[in-house]
C-alpha cells in the first residue's frame, strides 16, 4: 500500500461482503466500510489491470444526485469546476474548496440530463460531501438525493474491459468517449455506466441499485474469466492510482493544499461568470503562486519513499513524501511529493530520508505511466 489510512469503524459493510469472503480476501477497515485489500497478491491484480483486466468493488464512494431547475447552477456555486458547461452524456474532474480555497475533496460530476447531475465523492469524505452541499445548495431550485447507501458501484478497468462489459451492455460502450456516461442496462440490470476511472487505463465505472450488486458481481466475473479478469482489492487500487499520477485524499489533498499545488489547476474555472465557495482565496492563490507543488519521485539508490519521509535538497529541507510504494509496472521506487517550487523540475535531484539514510531521489513528470485511449 502507499497512501491508504484505515479508519478503525467496522459498522458499514458494501453489498458485496459475501463475495469478498468466498474469495478469501484479506479485509481492512476503510473509511468506516469493511472492505477488501487484496485476495491473493496486490502484484498479481496490479499486473491484471495492466495487461487485462481488474474488477473492483466501490461501493463505499458516494452517489449524490442533484436535479432541479437550478440544479446546474447550483452546482456551479458550490464547486471549483463548471457543472453547466458539461454536455449531457459527459462528466468531469471538480473540487470542493473550503472558503480559504484548501480542497475538501475531488469529486466526479456526471450530468445526467439538462437539469440533474451524479456528483461522486470519495469514500472517506461521503458524508462530508453530503452535508457540504446540502448546505450550499439550500436555497436554490435543486434537490440534493443522497443514494450513497442505496447505490453500488463496480468498476472494471483494464484493456480488456471494454471487450467484457460490451459483450453485456445494451449501450454501444465502443463508442462512448472517455469521460463519458450512458444509462441502460448490463446482463438485464439496469445501471448507468461510466467510461471514467483512475488506474491510468481505460475501464469503466458500473453504478446499480445497492440489491443488484452480488448479481452483477458474479455476472462480471463469468463474464471476465476467459479474459484474465482477477478481483482487485484496495492494495492494488492505489498503487495503480500512484502509477497513473492520482492525488489521493488524506495523502496528497487536504484542507492545507490548494488546487493549484496538487497539480489540479486545470478543474478550477476562476474564468467563468459566476462565483463559487473558495473563489476569492483561489485568485490570491493563483495570482502569487503555490507555496509548494506536487511532483512524481524516482528513488535512483536502495530503498522505498513512504508517506512523510523527508526531503532534502543539499541541507535544505525542502518538503515530503505523501505516497510511495515500488512501481509493479516499472519496477523502480516511485513516490509522489510535495517540493518548494524552485525544486519542482523534472531531472532535480533530491534526497529522500529513508531510515535515517538520505537516498537520491529524481524529479520526474507526472504521471509515471498512462496508456493511450
Amino acid at each position: 500500500m502507499t497512501g491508504l489510512a484505515p479508519q478503525a469503524d467496522t459498522s458499514r459493510a458494501t453489498p458485496l461482503l459475501s463475495r469478498h469472503l468466498a474469495l478469501g480476501a484479506r479485509m481492512i477497515d476503510f473509511g468506516g466500510w469493511r472492505m477488501p485489500l487484496s485476495y491473493a497478491s496486490i502484484r498479481e491484480e496490479h499486473r491484471a489491470v495492466r495487461e487485462r483486466a481488474g474488477m473492483f468493488d466501490m461501493s463505499n464512494t458516494g452517489e449524490l444526485f442533484v436535479e432541479g431547475a437550478d440544479a446546474g447552477e447550483a452546482l456551479a456555486a458550490a464547486l471549483a469546476s463548471d457543472p453547466q458547461g458539461l454536455a449531457i452524456g459527459r462528466a468531469h474532474d471538480s473540487i470542493l474548496c473550503a472558503v480559504d480555497g484548501g480542497v475538501i475533496d475531488d469529486p466526479a460530476v456526471y450530468r445526467l440530463a439538462e437539469d440533474r447531475f451524479l456528483v461522486v465523492a470519495s469514500a472517506v469524505n461521503a458524508g462530508v460531501v453530503s452535508d457540504a452541499l446540502a448546505e450550499r445548495l439550500d436555497g436554490s431550485r435543486s434537490i440534493l438525493d443522497d443514494r450513497s447507501l442505496a447505490t453500488a458501484l463496480v468498476a472494471v478497468q483494464g484493456p480488456a474491459s471494454a471487450r467484457i462489459l460490451g459483450a453485456l451492455a445494451d449501450a454501444d460502450l465502443a463508442s462512448l468517449p472517455w469521460n463519458g456516461i450512458a444509462e441502460g442496462a448490463v446482463a438485464g440490470i439496469p445501471a448507468l455506466v461510466a467510461r471514467t476511472g483512475r488506474t491510468g487505463e481505460d475501464g469503466f465505472e458500473v453504478f446499480v441499485e445497492s440489491s443488484a450488486a452480488p448479481e452483477l458481481w458474479d455476472i462480471l466475473t463469468a463474464a471476465g474469466a476467459p479474459a484474465g479478469l482477477l478481483p482487485v482489492g484496495l492494495g492494488a487500487r492505489d498503487t495503480l492510482r500512484l502509477e497513473a499520477g492520482v492525488p489521493l485524499t488524506g495523502s496528497e489533498l487536504d484542507r492545507s493544499t490548494t488546487p493549484f499545488e496538487a497539480g489540479l489547476g486545470g478543474a478550477v474555472a476562476l474564468a467563468r461568470a459566476g462565483d463559487f465557495v473558495g473563489r476569492e482565496a483561489l485568485v490570491r492563490a493563483a495570482a502569487s503562486g503555490p507555496r509548494r507543488v506536487l511532483v512524481g519521485l524516482v528513488v535512483r539508490g536502495r530503498g522505498i519513499a513512504r508517506h512523510g519521509y523527508p526531503l532534502w535538497a543539499g541541507e535544505r529541507r525542502t518538503g515530503a513524501v505523501t505516497s510511495g510504494t515500488l512501481s509493479p509496472t516499472l519496477g523502480v521506487p516511485i513516490a509522489m511529493a510535495y517540493v518548494t517550487p524552485g525544486d519542482a523540475a523534472p531531472g532535480t535531484m533530491l534526497e529522500v530520508e529513508i531510515r535515517s539514510m538520505r537516498v537520491a531521489a529524481e524529479v520526474v513528470p507526472l504521471p509515471f505511466y498512462s496508456r493511450a485511449r
